[in-house]
Order: structure tokens, then sequence, then C-alpha cells
């Protein structure tokens, strides 16, 4: 029984051993691992601290409508300053470094790919690590926003966005098109820790035009019909394995 359950893995093992045009793509799962929470999985103090659902208060309408509301929100529950890449951050860093994996395209923004040793790291929906001045374009670090008591102001007056993609804003065109032609030239595609449930970038993985696809989730997707390779479980785990 044991060996049935690690076929997924041996095979994966091997398609990664022959391949220098790899691309991963990952989602909340893979950050969730280092202690980082998926907002939408709220926890139970939640209902009693907000009165509105994540999806509302992240959403660009209510940052300029609620700022301060979204920035009590923001700084209690997408800030985690203290995590650390996991088992799979850090082996995808390896992978670049040995010239396998091409660029690492991320549904994250807590810059722990970057911290595993990752070069090339698209981030399709920012970083809490930037941040800049909606009047002047004066950058500031995260720690900022974390010691700001009320709306981080810059020196000029202006108000710090973090430079992170809300609700009802577009992607980055330019990110977007080279995760398109990351995924689109790749040999093995790794989708891990994300459920595809949201687009566009669940979208992306239809650009991938080669025949080892690889779903690396603790859950069922919409896309398994799609994939070539399933590997259950946890990511870190199965990543601690390759």
């Amino acid at each position: 029984m044991g060996e049935e359950n690690n076929r997924p893995i041996e095979l994966l093992k091997e398609w990664i051993a022959d391949s220098n045009n790899i691309v991963f793509f990952g989602g909340a799962g893979v950050s969730t691992e280092s202690g980082v929470p998926d907002f939408r999985s709220v926890d139970g103090l939640y209902n009693q601290q907000y009165a509105y659902p994540p999806e509302t208060i992240l959403s660009h309408t209510f940052y300029c409508r609620n700022t301060e509301e979204f920035f009590r929100f923001y700084k209690n529950k997408m800030l985690f300053l203290d995590a650390k890449p996991n088992a799979a951050h850090k082996k995808l860093a390896e992978w670049e470094t040995q010239g396998k994996l091409k660029a690492v395209i991320t549904q994250n923004i807590d810059g722990l790919h970057q911290a595993a040793g990752s070069k090339n790291v698209l981030e399709l929906h920012g970083s809490v690590l930037r941040n800049y001045c909606e009047a002047c374009g004066k950058f500031y670090d995260v720690h900022k926003i974390k010691e700001s008591k009320q709306v981080p102001e810059c020196v000029c007056g202006g108000r710090i966005k973090p430079d992170v993609v809300l609700y009802e804003e577009g992607l980055d065109q330019q990110i977007l098109s080279a995760a398109v032609k990351f995924i689109r030239e790749a040999e093995v595609l790794i989708i891990g820790g994300t459920s595809l449930a949201v687009y566009p970038a669940a979208g992306l993985i239809d650009y991938y035009r080669g025949s080892k696809l690889v779903l690396v989730n603790k859950t069922p997707t919409p896309r398994d019909g799609q994939a070539d390779l399933i590997v259950p479980g946890s990511i870190g785990q199965i990543f601690s394995e390759l």
C-alpha cells in the first residue's frame, strides 16, 4: 500500500529530474503552511470584530470609502511578518538555482518565495512588503504600515497604499503577460496550494500546452480532470520529499 501512495511522487520526481523548464503556479496553500492564514477561512473572532466580509473590506471601493476600517483589518489579518519560508518555498528556490525552474507565479502577497531565495517571482496580486504614496509615489516598507496608528501618511501628506491588488482592481498587465508566456512555454507546470477558484489567475493554466500538468493540493479542484498527475496532500510535506 505504501508503494501505491508513493507512485505519484515518484513520477513527479522523474519529471523534475528530466526537465529544465519547470514553472510553478501557487496559491494560499503554499503560505498557510508557514502560518499565514488564508483570509477566506475566517476565524471565530472575525464576526465579532468586523461588520463586513473580507472580500468587501479588501475591495477598492471600501479602501476609498472606509480607509480607517480597511487598515484596521489589513494590519490585523494580512500582515504576518514573522512567517518563514517552508519546504515548498525552499525547494522551488533550489530548483531555480539548479537552472530547472524558470519562474514562480504566485497569488500570495507575503514575499516568502523571495525570502527563500527565489529570484524570478511573478506576484499576480502584489506584495505587502511594498507600499507607495498615492500623491508623490514615495516608497515605504511594510513597517511604516504596521506602525501607523491611523491611515498611513507620507511626508508629503499623501495617503500610503499597499502595493496589493484589491478586489475591483485589475492585475498588472506586464506581469500577466509574462506569466502567460512562462506557462505557455513550460514543459512541466506544477500548480500547488490553490483551489483554482479565483479568476483571472485561475484561467492562466488554459495557456499551458504541455503534457505534464501537475496538481498538488489538499482538496480536489475544478481542474483535476485536466491534470496529467495529481499529488494530493500537504504541499510542504510533498515538496520535502522531492
